[in-house]
């Protein structure tokens, strides 16, 4: 900081020395023709101003110290916000004076810009360091009034997605939770079943297969249930797209035309939907997002059913379906005991916990 004072009064006292050279040359009275007295007048004046920072530098130096302090003392928002103030006022004061130079008398076009200059920028400083909690209330209040907004729209859109038509397929049918996922009214909005996923599921049932024949009859059944016994508005949709013939096609065909939401618990189907742009609702996302969540170091009880693949491997089931691979477990098969968790695996397949008998751990 100091070689700056000392380089900047070096050039301030040079530059001086060389401007007012002739006037003290003319001043003195001395009649000469050598053109480098100026430059020697300007070196004078850089030693003399160098000279005379040595005795006032300290002085500057623990001045620009105090004003760092006081600076870094405020608060940023209040000199942000005077800063700006600053900033405006100056401009302000620019453009007056940009019509003020060009008026003739010398007070008015230089003296008076100055003026403005310390008045505007003083003025806009103040302005914006006392009415920054105005600013800055005024800043909350539209990002407030934005996030209402958002809001509003974000509910509006949730709402209109909760009622728009459930169209249901057949796999979702067969399955059945859906109508117990509609009994806890979970699932808002009219459904709508096809006549020609009703023709596809009176067809399974129709079968001479008896294990498709049931999955068909269950599947009537449980649309009974949902029709007859359930708080639920359901439509029969009449309709029929005879130039396709896969019901898949049919259905995402129904929603786009519908602005429905397709059920189904068909893999394929939900891939295909998705690419077409169309909501899909899959029962199985639903169940596995609500699937208990177990820690390893929790104990858990349960029945062990068969061996694993690994030797001494027992396998146990949680009521979800959730496989659980007990070491040490061969010997407790057809056992309920009580295990404890060590960790959790989840795979593209499920998830799977491992965990060992409580009572070996005891043992151990």
């Amino acid at each position: 900081m100091r070689w700056i004072i000392h380089l900047f009064f070096v050039i301030v006292g040079g530059t001086l020395g060389f401007i007012y050279a002739p006037l003290l040359i003319e001043l003195v009275g001395i009649q000469t023709s050598v053109i480098g007295l100026n430059y020697i007048i300007a070196l004078l004046g850089a030693v003399a101003l160098f000279l005379l920072s040595y005795v006032i530098a300290d002085y500057i130096v623990q001045f620009l110290n105090w004003v760092e302090e006081q600076l870094i003392r405020i608060p940023v928002g209040d000199l942000l916000f005077g800063s700006l103030g600053l900033i405006l006022g100056l401009v302000i004061a620019y453009l007056i004076n940009v019509s003020i130079k060009d008026i003739g008398w010398t007070l008015v076009s230089q003296v008076i810009p100055i003026f403005l200059t310390i008045a505007f920028g003083y003025l806009g400083f103040q302005i914006g360091f006392r009415r920054r909690e105005e600013f800055i209330n005024a800043i909350q209040v539209n990002r407030n009034k934005d996030r209402e907004k958002d809001k509003k729209k974000l509910q509006e859109e949730v709402s209109k997605n909760s009622l728009k038509p459930k169209i249901l397929d057949t796999s979702v049918i067969i399955d059945g939770r859906i109508a117990d996922i509609c009994q806890t009214h979970f699932l808002e909005g009219t459904l709508v079943i096809p006549q020609f996923v009703l023709g596809e599921l009176q067809h399974i049932a129709d079968s001479s297969d008896a294990l498709k024949r049931n999955r068909g009859r269950r599947g009537l059944d449980v649309l009974n249930r949902i029709q007859k016994e359930l708080p639920v508005t359901v439509e029969i949709y009449e309709g029929d797209f005879e130039d396709i013939p896969e019901v898949d096609s049919k259905l995402i065909r129904l929603a786009k035309e519908m602005d429905g939401v397709l059920v189904t618990n068909d893999y394929n189907l939900n891939k295909v939907s998705d690419l077409q742009g169309v909501q899909v609702l899959n029962i199985n996302d639903l169940a596995n997002a609500v699937k208990p969540v177990v820690l390893p170091g929790e104990e858990l009880i349960v029945q062990v059913i068969k061996d694993g693949k690994e030797d001494k491997q027992g396998i146990a089931y949680l009521d979800d379906g959730t496989m659980i691979v007990v070491e040490e477990g061969k010997d407790y098969i057809g056992k309920t005991i009580e295990v404890l968790i060590t960790s959790v695996l989840q795979t593209s397949a499920g998830r799977m916990i491992f965990a060992k008998p409580k009572l070996l751990e005891k043992a151990l």
